[in-house]
């Protein structure tokens, strides 16, 4: 079975988010495989390791993103691959799908998995997009797949509740958390990472144009959030609290 996982690199989920002129402002930042995305890596070894095959991480970014790529060999990937786009000035979700689809084209897979949503975009498009691009089915948010010969039972969660749905091979699906637990990277697994393959491809080698993956859409601005104002401690009998409490909730909160 070929199993393919598109990743992304992105910040930790407890670095402090800054902003200089405009932009956010990753030096000095630490960067881990999004999280979303250790699930699909996980349940990607675990279908290896039951139906044998071989398992392929691919992202897109820069040089920097080989370490978070030697994790996921080191969890126990068998192949890396980064598509290099550090000379496209902007990207957003259709270039980043533009380029997977592009490599995945000329590749035999029956199954590609990625994060349901990334921590720092949190949008959700690239696997679905990429599904789109490839003429393949998509299932989203899983939480648990099994596959029989050429086809795939899978749950996925829908608002609190779960679907069950029967799909061909070969699928895109995107992981939620609770589908797994994903392992850490033993120390001889880190060993080995160092000796298993890594390409790194660029618009050339996908025998793209700038133009082909240019971004659709434009970053008007970015802000941080309004910092949280202190709460109020409300003090008296219970029912004078709870006069003031609903009397807050209508001229303060303005929420009923």
């Amino acid at each position: 079975m070929n199993i393919f996982v598109i990743m992304k690199r992105t910040f930790d989920t407890e670095e402090k988010i800054t902003l200089q002129q405009g932009r956010i402002d990753d030096s000095g930042a630490e960067f881990i495989i999004n999280p979303y995305d250790e699930y699909a890596i996980e349940e990607a070894l675990v279908l290896r390791d039951e139906h044998g095959g071989e398992v392929t991480v691919v992202t897109v970014g820069e040089e920097e993103a080989e370490k978070e790529l030697r994790t996921a060999l080191a969890m126990g990937a068998d192949k890396a691959v980064l598509i290099d786009a550090e000379e496209l000035d902007d990207r957003d979700q259709f270039t980043t799908a533009s380029l997977l689809a592009a490599y995945l084209r000329e590749q035999s897979f029956d199954i590609i998995l990625g994060g349901n949503v990334a921590v720092d975009g949190g949008s959700g498009q690239v696997g679905p997009r990429v599904a789109e691009l490839l003429a393949i089915p998509q299932v989203t948010t899983i939480t648990k797949i099994d596959i029989q010969e050429r086809a795939a039972t899978i749950v996925r969660d829908v608002e609190g509740d779960e679907e069950t749905i029967a799909v061909s091979l070969p699928v895109l699906v995107t992981a939620q958390q609770g589908l797994n637990e994903p392992r850490y990277p033993s120390l001889p697994g880190i060993m080995k990472a160092k000796k298993k393959p890594l390409d790194v491809l660029d618009l050339d080698d996908l025998e793209l144009e700038e133009e082909d993956v240019a971004a659709k859409t434009e970053t008007i601005d970015i802000f941080l959030p309004p910092e949280k104002q202190a709460g109020r401690l409300l003090e008296g009998e219970p029912e004078a609290q709870v006069k003031e409490l609903v009397a807050l909730l209508k001229s303060e909160a303005k929420v009923i």
